[in-house]
């Protein structure tokens, strides 16, 4: 057999997310504040890697504080339309 070189380039330093929809944060309640061990504790989020990362797909009815490393614009302006926050740690 051939040995085939390694191509590409890996970043070691790369930032990585854990990755969660808008439409996850409907399993909270009014007014709840979801962080990080909340959303363990819901089973949304199985191993956060830098932090949570929270996109736009979906939608919000809820009014919840959110508390994550990052947003999509998407996400940020659903969650303030439904009534909510969204904070960055």
């Amino acid at each position: 057999q051939r040995r085939v070189p390694k191509r590409g380039f890996v970043n070691i330093f790369a930032t990585r997310y854990a990755a969660i929809n808008v439409s996850a944060l409907e399993a909270f309640d009014n007014g709840a504040v979801v962080d990080l061990e909340a959303m363990q504790a819901a089973g949304i989020v199985k191993k956060a890697y830098d932090g949570v990362k929270v996109l736009g797909n979906g939608s919000l009815t809820k009014n919840v504080t959110v508390k994550a490393a990052a947003f999509y614009e998407s996400a940020k302006a659903k969650i303030e339309a439904a009534g909510g926050k969204a904070e960055v740690i």
